[in-house]
């Protein structure tokens, strides 16, 4: 089963376009898990995913939660990754690129080393750049586009002959399609970019679209924005305001709510 197979398959079975976010701060984790487990970090993560496999499409992990914990963080990781049911799409959040060798590398190592479905890369380098990771057909590549954060602005808005750089980066994503294993990063802080993203892509390619909850994305916005005229292929993603829900014995119970809550109002409107 390929990248698109298991997100329309996961897609339809959960009614769901949520994605959780995985970033799993050893920090903010409850302080109980870390006196009483082994692996803590992998610990909370297979209790948020046995808690809210039933309402997601996708579980994205931000790979620079478990680098930063060293050989224990990797370990949790691969753990969490082998641990997410096998019809649940897995994307691994590193933004990686480099030249063309390099970023060969890089895609084995998420790919065929990590067994991602999806990833998240960076296209600044160009078309050589990203090349290494389409070469994985039945994998899906992000490639960012508009990002969520405040100075996404600094590069991404400035205008190429009257055209901003992020349209450019979103006609590129298309004409890189050609195997259709391409999606685009897109925040739903710009619930207009959003938009204009999604005119462009077309209805086939995909938008991972971070965020809502604590970045303050409008989820109507991003629904009507980001999903396609079916009301699909849009991976809305929430991390903090649902993993983080509770500190206390009850936090995977907590997430769930969360989740559910979020789910459903995502819904409301596709």
């Amino acid at each position: 089963m390929n990248w698109r197979e298991k997100l329309s398959n996961i897609t339809s079975l959960n009614n769901s376009l949520l994605c959780v976010g995985l970033d799993t701060d050893v920090g903010k984790i409850p302080k109980f898990l870390l006196e009483t487990s082994k692996n803590p970090l992998f610990d909370f993560n297979k209790a948020i995913i046995d808690a809210t496999k039933d309402l997601v499409c996708a579980y994205k992990l931000n790979m620079a939660f478990y680098e930063t914990a060293g050989k224990k963080g990797n370990d949790a990781l691969e753990k969490t990754i082998q641990y997410i049911p096998h019809n649940i799409l897995i994307v691994l959040d590193g933004k990686r690129n480099d030249i063309g060798n390099t970023a060969q590398k890089y895609a084995q190592s998420l790919f065929d080393t990590l067994k991602a479905d999806a990833i998240t890369i960076n296209p600044y380098l160009g078309k050589d750049g990203v090349s290494p990771f389409l070469e994985y057909t039945d994998k899906c590549s992000f490639i960012l586009c508009r990002t969520s954060n405040p100075s996404a602005g600094d590069f991404q808005d400035l205008l190429v002959s009257s055209t901003p750089v992020y349209q450019i980066v979103a006609k590129k994503i298309r004409e890189w399609d050609a195997n259709k294993n391409c999606g685009a990063v897109v925040g739903a802080t710009y619930p207009e970019e959003l938009k204009t993203v999604r005119t462009i892509l077309g209805d086939e390619i995909p938008i991972l679209i971070p965020g809502i909850g604590k970045q303050g994305g409008d989820i109507e916005k991003t629904v009507r924005n980001g999903a396609n005229a079916r009301g699909e292929m849009a991976l809305i993603n929430s991390s903090r305001e649902i993993i983080f829900a509770s500190e206390q014995q009850d936090f995977a119970e907590q997430s769930r709510k969360k989740a559910e809550w979020l789910r459903n109002h995502i819904n409301k409107y596709r």
